[in-house]
């Protein structure tokens, strides 16, 4: 999933440079979307793990 964050953003700064400032806002709000939707993921998976109660 962060790969495609990577790759969004990579797309933003290649569309920036060229001068496509619509399609790289869009790049780049992807991007934070896809972000934010990986580490409530993350945050979501350590609560669970945590909760789990699984003991040696």
């Amino acid at each position: 999933m962060l790969r495609w964050v990577v790759i969004f953003l990579i797309v933003a700064l290649v569309a920036s440079v060229f001068g496509f400032f619509g399609v790289a806002s869009a790049a780049v709000g992807i991007a934070k979307l896809i972000f934010f939707i990986a580490v409530v993921g993350f945050v979501i998976s350590l609560v669970m793990h945590l909760l789990s109660g699984r003991r040696p």
